[in-house]
């Protein structure tokens, strides 16, 4: 299977497979393992580089361990077979505690996915077990819009979202590198970092919220206040934007997944397209010159 194939939505294959995690019963110490399950070694086993998931919280990931230790892996983390091992395609939390409880082997599906399909049952996993934060989220959504042409539309229906809900969370890979950081740590909720976008200075205002333990709404006001009496009064004598454009605009950045604005003036006017980062630049110019992505 080519690792470039792009499918259509959540294929009948990734829904089976989502299904038969879902079913397999707890494997218990001597049992025969259910049919497509099989024991793999330890050490045969890579995580993902591309885990949409990147803190593990190590309190909890000891308490999963000495869970496993006691009771075994009671449900098989999914696999697929990768140069002269295995990769994780779901399932990394389990097999890092399995590695703290000292097993030399842990239960597994083992499938043969393609890149597309790892990273989305990847997405999907985590997403159901609420295990992933809003930035790691976004740069998950990221990754499928620029590497493998999803739209916003489509992602949206993949992890059973709303499409603005898609949108919310792409825009806060706008924010500065620091401010992320503040997110994905928590010191920063999700709701904080929406209210920061618009603000002037949002790495200075993400640092007062913190310190002042401020809430959701008191940040939302201080960045409006931010803003000063020039930048209401510009606010206001903005002239509304025409609807056919705004339509265009959406219609054009659900296919992108980028920000897109259009200047129309007489009969002529410009298409700008903002990029956040240099993989979205370069998914542009392949896009542009028609090379295949």
């Amino acid at each position: 299977m080519s690792a470039s194939r792009r499918p259509s939505g959540l294929g009948r294959g990734l829904s089976a497979l989502l299904g038969e995690v879902e079913r397999e019963q707890p494997i218990e110490a001597g049992e025969t393992l259910t049919e497509g399950v099989r024991l793999i070694a330890v050490a045969d086993i890579r995580p993902h580089p591309d885990q949409p998931r990147r803190h593990f919280d190590e309190e909890k990931l000891d308490e999963l361990a000495q869970s496993i230790a006691e009771r075994g892996v009671l449900q098989p983390i999914v696999v697929r077979r990768i140069g002269g091992g295995y990769q994780i395609v779901a399932g990394e939390r389990r097999w890092r505690a399995a590695q703290r409880a000292r097993l030399h082997e842990v239960p597994a599906l083992i499938r043969d996915l393609n890149d597309t399909e790892t990273l989305e049952i990847a997405i999907i996993e985590n997403i159901q077990r609420a295990d992933l934060n809003a930035i790691e989220e976004a740069e998950a959504y990221q990754r499928l819009v620029s590497d493998f042409g999803h739209t916003q539309e489509a992602l949206g229906k993949l992890v059973h979202k709303s499409r603005s809900h898609v949108t919310n969370l792409l825009r806060l890979l706008d924010l500065p590198a620091k401010v992320r950081q503040e997110v994905a740590t928590g010191a920063l909720s999700m709701g904080h970092a929406r209210a920061l976008i618009t603000a002037e200075d949002p790495e200075k205002l993400a640092a007062e919220v913190i310190k002042r333990g401020l809430s959701v709404r008191d940040t939302e006001r201080l960045a409006r206040t931010e803003k000063g009496p020039r930048g209401q009064r510009a606010a206001k004598q903005k002239p509304a934007p025409d609807a056919d454009i705004a339509a265009l605009e959406r219609q054009l950045g659900d296919m992108l997944g980028l920000a897109v604005k259009i200047a129309h003036t007489g009969e002529g006017g410009t298409v700008t397209l903002s990029y956040s980062s240099l993989d979205q630049l370069d998914m542009i110019c392949q896009r542009l010159s028609g090379e295949k992505i």
